[in-house]
């Protein structure tokens, strides 16, 4: 499965959010996902990002790894906000 994720940076709290995203993209590996593409809005708050999994399980495994879940409890209120749209090729 693929995915688009829309990745806010919380306002002041930026440089925090991409070090969260650098992180978290990291344990993609652990549950059979790759990062395709990992783009930078110009608003230097934003990031576009493609992901594909293996599987569905994967992309759900790594929802809820506690790792990940551990670094968004320590960032709290700083955390990104993110969207995420499941897409497929035309």
């Amino acid at each position: 499965m693929r995915l688009v994720a829309i990745v806010d940076m919380a306002t002041g709290f930026e440089a925090d959010g991409r070090r969260y995203e650098d992180e978290v993209l990291a344990l993609l590996g652990r549950h059979g996902g790759t990062l395709e593409s990992r783009l930078y809005g110009t608003d230097g708050a934003t990031e576009v990002q493609t992901i594909s999994f293996a599987t569905r399980e994967g992309y759900e495994s790594a929802l809820v790894d506690p790792d990940r879940l551990a670094l968004r409890e320590r960032l709290g209120p700083a955390a990104p906000t993110t969207r995420v749209i499941l897409v497929t090729s035309a």
